[in-house]
Order: structure tokens, then C-alpha cells, then sequence
């Protein structure tokens, strides 16, 4: 057993302000573990140390790099940048984006996995699609405790759903249950377990957060190239081999589920056809155009060969249009 002071990780996305607010609330003054939170909020300036540090005993602000990680305060994710750990110590970094995310969940999870094993107590709230879900399994293989939000409570359903199917989840609570358990927990000595495995897996990713990035090599012993292509900077993806999720990562270091490629795909779509429908319209004017001078230089044939060609995009314009909106 050990009296190391444990880290409690959280992660959230949609609807992950209330929730958030409502278990910083239930942490009492001296809470003895270190609190870091990944939440979705992008580079957009953020006031979310300040509003949880009004519903706080806690001392609540952005994380700075390199400083050590103390009992009882909560670091945030500041916009904009991941947040790790390393060295008893939390790293901000501007490193590649995860899921579309900078700051995202998975890499927060994973560093404090490898950091603190067995002291580490991962948390997964409201949010869209499934961020998070990996970083719990890193949890889970290195002997950590995880706790995920009720799927029936969360705003956002899908993120907590995700760690259900795919990790053995130690708790599945109310916000309420989430702060009383974690008060419980934290004050458990940590049970040391003889685990020197080396998970490769979490090892090479956790690489391409660091200084020194992993090389292509590093890549190819977790993962296998794939037929899809980074929508982030147009390399080769490959494909993480056993990974539940599916998941795939190019070698600079972005990272995708594959739910979130198939969002991304679907945006992608939905773009070029709007895309496509404006080029239309576009093209239906001008010959519109071409038919009215045409008519004025009495060029007849001409004229409704224009007008003709303008009908024809038209209705490829409405067609377009009706596959976006149905």
C-alpha cells in the first residue's frame, strides 16, 4: 500500500459546464487528491476556471507548463493546448490535435495513466461521440479506478455510452454519486500492483505528445497502414491494431476514432455539396445572362439554347439540394 496522494483526471465535452460545476461543488476544502480537467472548449478564450471556482473550495485555474501538480487544486486545459502529465509535474503543450480536439481527453488520460498507475482515477462526463473512451482503457491496464457519468443523466449520452461498451467501468453514477465516490476513493491508500508491463501501445502514443515525437517506426509497431487519408494534414492514416474503438493515427501524430472520421467524412460532404449547389446557382445566372444578351442581339437559337442549359442546372442545383436537406 501507498499513501501517494492520488490524481483524479476528468474529461468532458456537450453539456460538461453544469456537470463539471456541480462535482467541483461537492469537493470539499483540503480534498486530498489533484484535480485535472480536459474539457472541448477549442481555441476560443475561456472563463471556466472562473465560473467552477464560484461553485469551488478548491482553488480552480488554467494549468501553466512545468508546474508540479499539488493535492487540492484543480488545473484546467487551458484553449488551445493539451495538458499532460510527466515527472510529478503537468505539461502544456500545442501538440497535435486528438479526435479534432485540442484540448482532448484521450491524452490527458493516457500521461496520467503512465504516471500514476494505480493512483490515477479517471472520469467521463457528458460529451458527443467517444473522446475519452481510450484514455479510460489506459487507465484501466495500468490498475487505476474509472468512473463514468450516468448515459441517462449526461446532456450528451454518447461519450459515457462509449466507455461502458468498451471498458469494464468500475462506476457507473449520478454527478451527485460522482463526487461523494471520489471523496471515498481519494482517501484509500493505493494498492500497489507488480506491474512492470511495458503497454506498448500506451507508451508509442504517448510519445507523440512529447518533445520528441514518435517516428514512423514507433508507429508501425502498434498500428498498420490503412487506405484513409488525415483529415487534419492529408497523410496516410494508419489503422491501431486491436484497438475498440477502431482508431487510427497518421505519423505527425493527429488521431481519430472511427466515429470521428465518419463525422468528419460527413462534413466533408455535406460541404462539397453546398459547394457544388452555389457553383450551380452560379452557373444557372450567368447562362441566364448569355439568354438575355443573346435576345437582345436577336440571336433566337442561341437564346434558348441558354435558357434551356440554365433550366437543366436549375433542376441539378434542387436535386442537390434536396440529398443535403432530406
Amino acid at each position: 500500500m501507498s499513501t501517494q496522494p492520488k490524481v483524479i483526471v476528468i474529461g468532458a465535452s456537450s453539456g460538461g459546464l453544469a456537470a463539471l460545476k456541480q462535482i467541483v461543488a461537492g469537493l470539499p476544502a483540503g480534498f486530498p487528491g489533484a484535480v485535472l480537467v480536459a474539457m472541448h472548449v477549442g481555441n476560443h478564450a475561456s472563463i471556466l476556471p472562473e465560473i467552477l471556482l464560484s461553485h469551488s473550495a478548491l482553488p480552480v485555474r488554467h494549468a501553466v507548463d512545468r508546474e508540479p501538480i499539488r493535492p487540492g487544486t484543480v488545473l484546467i486545459a487551458p484553449p488551445d493546448h493539451h495538458l499532460l502529465i510527466a515527472s510529478g509535474c503537468v505539461c502544456v503543450t500545442h501538440g497535435p490535435k486528438e479526435n479534432f480536439a485540442r484540448p482532448a481527453i484521450d491524452p490527458l488520460f493516457r500521461s496520467a495513466a503512465a504516471a500514476y498507475r494505480t493512483g490515477t482515477i479517471g472520469v467521463i462526463l457528458t460529451g458527443d461521440l467517444d473522446d475519452g473512451t481510450v484514455g479510460l482503457q489506459a487507465i484501466k491496464a495500468y490498475g487505476g479506478i474509472t468512473i463514468v457519468q450516468d448515459p441517462e443523466e449526461a446532456v450528451a449520452p454518447s461519450m459515457p455510452r462509449s466507455a461502458i461498451e468498451h471498458v469494464e467501468v468500475d462506476f457507473c453514477l449520478s454527478l451527485d454519486g460522482i463526487a461523494e465516490t471520489l471523496v471515498t476513493l481519494v482517501d484509500q491508500p493505493i494498492e500497489q500492483i507488480n506491474d512492470n508491463a511495458a503497454h506498448e501501445w500506451i507508451q508509442v502514443e504517448n510519445q507523440f505528445m512529447s518533445p520528441q515525437d514518435a517516428s514512423m517506426k514507433e508507429l508501425g509497431k502498434i498500428a498498420k497502414p490503412s487506405p484513409f487519408t488525415c483529415p487534419e494534414c492529408q497523410g496516410s492514416l494508419w489503422q491501431i491494431e486491436g484497438a475498440k474503438p477502431q482508431r487510427f493515427r497518421c505519423h505527425t501524430g493527429h488521431s481519430f476514432t472511427a466515429r470521428y472520421l465518419v463525422s468528419a467524412q460527413e462534413q466533408a460532404v455535406e460541404e462539397a455539396i453546398w459547394a457544388a449547389v452555389r457553383a450551380l446557382h452560379e452557373k444557372e445566372s450567368l447562362l441566364q445572362l448569355f439568354a438575355r444578351n443573346a435576345r437582345e442581339n436577336k440571336r433566337l437559337e442561341a437564346a434558348a439554347e441558354h435558357a434551356a442549359e440554365a433550366d437543366r442546372v436549375h433542376q441539378h442545383a434542387e436535386a442537390l439540394r434536396r440529398i443535403t436537406t432530406a
